[in-house]
Protein backbone atom coordinates (compact mmCIF):
# COMPACT_ATOMS: atom_id res chain seq x y z
CA UNK A 1 0.00 0.00 0.00
CA UNK A 2 1.48 3.46 -1.29
CA UNK A 3 1.92 6.64 0.78
CA UNK A 4 -0.97 8.06 -1.13
CA UNK A 5 -3.47 5.18 -0.42
CA UNK A 6 -2.80 5.32 2.90
CA UNK A 7 -3.59 9.22 2.74
CA UNK A 8 -6.99 8.46 1.15
CA UNK A 9 -8.03 5.47 3.57
CA UNK A 10 -6.54 8.44 6.78
CA UNK A 11 -8.82 10.77 4.99
CA UNK A 12 -11.73 8.56 4.84
CA UNK A 13 -12.03 6.85 8.05
CA UNK A 14 -15.09 4.32 8.13
CA UNK A 15 -14.21 2.64 11.72
CA UNK A 16 -13.62 5.73 14.18
CA UNK A 17 -15.78 8.70 14.83
CA UNK A 18 -16.28 11.63 12.64
CA UNK A 19 -17.26 14.79 14.96
CA UNK A 20 -20.37 14.05 16.25
CA UNK A 21 -23.43 16.57 15.54
CA UNK A 22 -23.39 18.14 19.23
CA UNK A 23 -20.16 19.61 18.22
CA UNK A 24 -21.05 21.46 15.35
CA UNK A 25 -24.25 23.15 17.47
CA UNK A 26 -21.30 23.70 20.15
CA UNK A 27 -19.23 25.68 17.67
CA UNK A 28 -21.65 27.59 16.27
CA UNK A 29 -22.91 28.54 20.14
CA UNK A 30 -19.19 29.54 21.17
CA UNK A 31 -19.31 32.01 18.00
CA UNK A 32 -21.88 33.62 19.96
CA UNK A 33 -20.20 36.20 22.28
CA UNK A 34 -23.27 36.52 24.82
CA UNK A 35 -23.09 32.67 25.08
CA UNK A 36 -22.08 31.17 28.89
CA UNK A 37 -21.42 27.91 30.30
CA UNK A 38 -24.47 27.23 31.39
CA UNK A 39 -26.32 27.33 28.19
CA UNK A 40 -23.51 25.50 26.76
CA UNK A 41 -23.60 23.17 29.49
CA UNK A 42 -27.61 22.74 29.00
CA UNK A 43 -26.51 21.75 25.92
CA UNK A 44 -24.83 19.06 26.07
CA UNK A 45 -26.59 18.10 29.14
CA UNK A 46 -29.12 16.64 26.67
CA UNK A 47 -27.11 13.73 25.52
CA UNK A 48 -27.12 11.92 28.62
CA UNK A 49 -24.69 9.46 27.59
CA UNK A 50 -21.91 11.95 26.64
CA UNK A 51 -22.90 13.78 29.82
CA UNK A 52 -21.83 10.77 32.08
CA UNK A 53 -18.90 9.95 29.92
CA UNK A 54 -17.75 13.79 30.21
CA UNK A 55 -18.15 13.45 33.76
CA UNK A 56 -16.51 10.41 34.33
CA UNK A 57 -13.14 11.61 32.53
CA UNK A 58 -13.62 14.91 33.90
CA UNK A 59 -13.60 13.66 37.43
CA UNK A 60 -10.82 11.23 36.72
CA UNK A 61 -6.98 11.95 38.72
CA UNK A 62 -5.55 12.78 35.50
CA UNK A 63 -7.08 16.50 35.49
CA UNK A 64 -7.11 16.50 39.54
CA UNK A 65 -9.71 18.69 40.87
CA UNK A 66 -9.96 18.11 44.43
CA UNK A 67 -13.80 18.41 44.50
CA UNK A 68 -15.82 16.55 42.65
CA UNK A 69 -17.73 18.51 39.61
CA UNK A 70 -21.23 17.62 38.97
CA UNK A 71 -22.23 19.65 36.30
CA UNK A 72 -21.11 20.20 32.53
CA UNK A 73 -21.21 24.15 33.21
CA UNK A 74 -18.69 23.57 36.02
CA UNK A 75 -16.38 21.37 33.73
CA UNK A 76 -16.55 24.15 30.83
CA UNK A 77 -15.90 26.99 33.41
CA UNK A 78 -12.81 24.72 35.37
CA UNK A 79 -11.55 23.17 32.03
CA UNK A 80 -12.21 25.73 29.38
CA UNK A 81 -13.98 24.77 25.75
CA UNK A 82 -11.58 23.77 24.01
CA UNK A 83 -10.71 20.89 26.13
CA UNK A 84 -14.79 20.08 26.57
CA UNK A 85 -14.51 19.85 22.97
CA UNK A 86 -11.69 17.83 22.76
CA UNK A 87 -13.21 15.12 25.21
CA UNK A 88 -16.60 15.19 23.03
CA UNK A 89 -14.99 14.56 20.12
CA UNK A 90 -12.40 11.49 21.43
CA UNK A 91 -14.89 10.26 23.82
CA UNK A 92 -15.71 7.22 21.02
CA UNK A 93 -11.55 6.91 20.58
CA UNK A 94 -11.64 5.72 24.44
CA UNK A 95 -14.09 3.62 23.73
CA UNK A 96 -12.28 1.75 21.23
CA UNK A 97 -8.74 2.07 23.52
CA UNK A 98 -10.75 0.45 26.31
CA UNK A 99 -12.35 -2.13 24.67
CA UNK A 100 -9.23 -2.94 22.29
CA UNK A 101 -5.93 -1.85 23.73
CA UNK A 102 -6.83 -0.88 27.42
CA UNK A 103 -2.37 -1.12 27.74
CA UNK A 104 -2.62 1.90 25.64
CA UNK A 105 -5.57 3.39 27.44
CA UNK A 106 -3.42 3.39 30.77
CA UNK A 107 -0.30 4.84 29.00
CA UNK A 108 -2.60 7.90 27.56
CA UNK A 109 -4.29 8.68 30.81
CA UNK A 110 -0.64 8.15 32.61
CA UNK A 111 0.91 10.47 30.20
CA UNK A 112 -2.04 13.06 30.37
CA UNK A 113 -1.14 12.65 34.30
CA UNK A 114 2.74 13.54 33.85
CA UNK A 115 1.76 16.74 31.71
CA UNK A 116 -0.71 18.21 33.98
CA UNK A 117 1.92 18.18 37.19
CA UNK A 118 4.32 19.18 34.77
CA UNK A 119 2.31 22.45 33.21
CA UNK A 120 1.37 23.13 36.67
CA UNK A 121 5.05 23.28 38.01
CA UNK A 122 5.81 25.90 35.15
CA UNK A 123 2.70 27.89 35.70
CA UNK A 124 1.70 27.28 31.83
CA UNK A 125 -1.62 28.70 31.40
CA UNK A 126 -4.56 26.34 30.98
CA UNK A 127 -2.64 23.67 32.38
CA UNK A 128 -5.43 21.55 31.41
CA UNK A 129 -5.07 21.73 28.21
CA UNK A 130 -1.46 20.24 28.15
CA UNK A 131 -3.00 17.12 30.38
CA UNK A 132 -5.36 17.01 27.48
CA UNK A 133 -2.38 16.95 24.73
CA UNK A 134 -0.84 13.87 26.64
CA UNK A 135 -4.42 11.87 26.61
CA UNK A 136 -4.45 12.17 22.81
CA UNK A 137 -0.87 11.83 21.85
CA UNK A 138 -1.09 8.27 21.05
CA UNK A 139 -4.52 9.50 18.50
CA UNK A 140 -2.77 7.72 15.76
CA UNK A 141 -1.81 4.53 17.11
CA UNK A 142 -5.62 4.16 17.64
CA UNK A 143 -6.08 5.06 13.91
CA UNK A 144 -3.59 2.72 12.61
CA UNK A 145 -5.27 -0.23 14.66
CA UNK A 146 -8.49 0.42 13.74
CA UNK A 147 -7.83 1.57 10.10
CA UNK A 148 -4.86 -0.85 9.30
CA UNK A 149 -5.05 -4.02 11.35
CA UNK A 150 -3.11 -6.35 9.24
CA UNK A 151 -0.05 -3.35 9.22
CA UNK A 152 -0.31 -2.76 12.89
CA UNK A 153 0.13 -6.72 13.92
CA UNK A 154 3.18 -6.36 11.26
CA UNK A 155 4.63 -2.86 12.73
CA UNK A 156 4.49 -4.32 16.52
CA UNK A 157 5.97 -7.49 15.58
CA UNK A 158 8.93 -5.79 13.35
CA UNK A 159 9.27 -3.43 16.16
CA UNK A 160 9.55 -5.99 18.90
CA UNK A 161 11.68 -8.16 16.38
CA UNK A 162 14.15 -5.67 15.49
CA UNK A 163 14.58 -3.60 18.67
CA UNK A 164 13.08 -0.89 16.70
CA UNK A 165 10.34 1.61 17.87
CA UNK A 166 7.45 1.58 16.36
CA UNK A 167 6.94 5.23 15.02
CA UNK A 168 10.27 4.07 12.92
CA UNK A 169 8.44 1.05 11.22
CA UNK A 170 5.57 2.82 10.84
CA UNK A 171 7.80 5.36 8.73
CA UNK A 172 8.94 2.45 6.68
CA UNK A 173 6.27 0.52 6.40
CA UNK A 174 3.33 2.87 5.64
CA UNK A 175 4.96 6.34 5.35
CA UNK A 176 3.83 7.98 8.45
CA UNK A 177 4.53 7.43 11.73
CA UNK A 178 1.46 7.93 14.61
CA UNK A 179 2.24 10.95 15.26
CA UNK A 180 1.99 12.17 11.58
CA UNK A 181 -1.41 10.75 11.43
CA UNK A 182 -2.97 11.50 14.94
CA UNK A 183 -1.85 15.28 13.67
CA UNK A 184 -4.33 14.54 10.49
CA UNK A 185 -7.21 13.18 12.20
CA UNK A 186 -6.58 16.19 15.18
CA UNK A 187 -6.56 18.64 12.11
CA UNK A 188 -9.73 16.85 10.31
CA UNK A 189 -12.10 17.48 13.87
CA UNK A 190 -10.66 20.93 13.48
CA UNK A 191 -8.65 20.50 17.28
CA UNK A 192 -7.02 23.68 17.63
CA UNK A 193 -3.20 23.81 17.07
CA UNK A 194 -2.28 24.13 20.57
CA UNK A 195 -3.23 20.10 20.93
CA UNK A 196 -2.59 19.36 17.33
CA UNK A 197 0.81 20.16 17.29
CA UNK A 198 2.05 17.99 20.86
CA UNK A 199 0.10 15.58 19.07
CA UNK A 200 2.21 15.12 16.41
CA UNK A 201 5.90 16.43 17.18
CA UNK A 202 5.15 14.35 20.53
CA UNK A 203 8.70 12.61 19.80
CA UNK A 204 10.28 15.82 17.87
CA UNK A 205 9.06 18.60 19.80
CA UNK A 206 11.60 21.08 18.50
CA UNK A 207 10.00 20.81 15.12
CA UNK A 208 6.50 21.86 15.85
CA UNK A 209 5.95 25.13 14.25
CA UNK A 210 4.28 26.71 17.67
CA UNK A 211 3.54 25.64 21.13
CA UNK A 212 7.35 23.97 21.50
CA UNK A 213 6.99 23.83 25.43
CA UNK A 214 3.59 22.14 25.17
CA UNK A 215 4.91 19.42 23.11
CA UNK A 216 8.34 19.03 24.97
CA UNK A 217 6.25 18.55 27.98
CA UNK A 218 3.76 16.02 25.85
CA UNK A 219 7.24 14.36 25.02
CA UNK A 220 8.29 14.12 28.09
CA UNK A 221 5.52 12.68 30.22
CA UNK A 222 5.63 9.97 27.53
CA UNK A 223 9.24 9.25 27.71
CA UNK A 224 8.52 9.07 31.94
CA UNK A 225 5.22 7.40 32.07
CA UNK A 226 6.93 4.30 29.69
CA UNK A 227 10.46 4.39 32.28
CA UNK A 228 7.73 3.87 34.83
CA UNK A 229 6.04 0.66 33.19
CA UNK A 230 2.44 2.17 33.80
CA UNK A 231 0.15 1.02 30.88
CA UNK A 232 1.83 -0.24 27.84
CA UNK A 233 2.90 2.62 24.84
CA UNK A 234 2.53 -0.46 22.35
CA UNK A 235 6.49 -1.65 22.12
CA UNK A 236 9.24 -2.68 24.35
CA UNK A 237 11.10 -0.05 24.21
CA UNK A 238 11.64 3.61 26.07
CA UNK A 239 11.83 6.20 23.75
CA UNK A 240 14.95 8.57 23.45
CA UNK A 241 14.56 11.82 25.22
CA UNK A 242 14.99 14.66 22.81
CA UNK A 243 17.75 17.30 24.65
CA UNK A 244 16.92 20.11 23.50
CA UNK A 245 13.34 19.15 24.17
CA UNK A 246 15.01 18.88 27.91
CA UNK A 247 16.89 22.38 27.91
CA UNK A 248 13.23 23.95 27.15
CA UNK A 249 11.68 22.19 30.24
CA UNK A 250 14.63 21.37 32.13
CA UNK A 251 13.44 20.38 35.74
CA UNK A 252 15.90 20.58 38.73
CA UNK A 253 16.34 17.50 40.99
CA UNK A 254 14.01 18.94 43.56
CA UNK A 255 11.15 19.61 40.83
CA UNK A 256 11.47 15.82 40.10
CA UNK A 257 11.21 14.92 43.26
CA UNK A 258 8.19 16.59 43.33
CA UNK A 259 6.89 15.53 39.96
CA UNK A 260 7.64 11.79 41.04
CA UNK A 261 5.73 12.12 44.22
CA UNK A 262 2.71 13.53 42.96
CA UNK A 263 2.94 10.93 40.03
CA UNK A 264 3.18 8.19 42.40
CA UNK A 265 0.09 8.78 43.99
CA UNK A 266 -1.84 10.06 41.15
CA UNK A 267 -1.10 6.89 38.79
CA UNK A 268 -2.33 4.46 42.28
CA UNK A 269 -5.65 6.21 41.66
CA UNK A 270 -5.81 5.71 38.25
CA UNK A 271 -5.16 2.07 38.47
CA UNK A 272 -8.75 2.33 40.59
CA UNK A 273 -10.11 4.57 37.78
CA UNK A 274 -8.71 1.73 34.58
CA UNK A 275 -10.31 -1.10 37.25
CA UNK A 276 -13.92 0.28 37.11
CA UNK A 277 -14.03 1.23 33.54
CA UNK A 278 -12.66 -2.53 32.76
CA UNK A 279 -15.49 -3.48 35.19
CA UNK A 280 -18.12 -1.62 33.27
CA UNK A 281 -17.10 -2.92 30.24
Amino acid sequence: MDKAEIRKRLNDIQSLPTLPPIVSKLNEMVADEEITAVKLGKVIEKDQVLTSKLLKMVNSSFFGFPQRISTVSNAIVLLGFNVIKTLIVTSSIFEVMQASDVGLFEHSLGCATACGIIAKLRQIKNPEEVSTAGLIHDLGKIVIRSELPDEYEAIVEEAEEKGLYMRQVEKERIGFGHGEIGGILARQWNLPERLVFPIEYHHKPEQAPDFKEIAAIVHFSDILIRALGFGSGGDPWVPALDHAAWERIKLTKSQMKEVIAELDEKLMELQDFTLEIKLDG
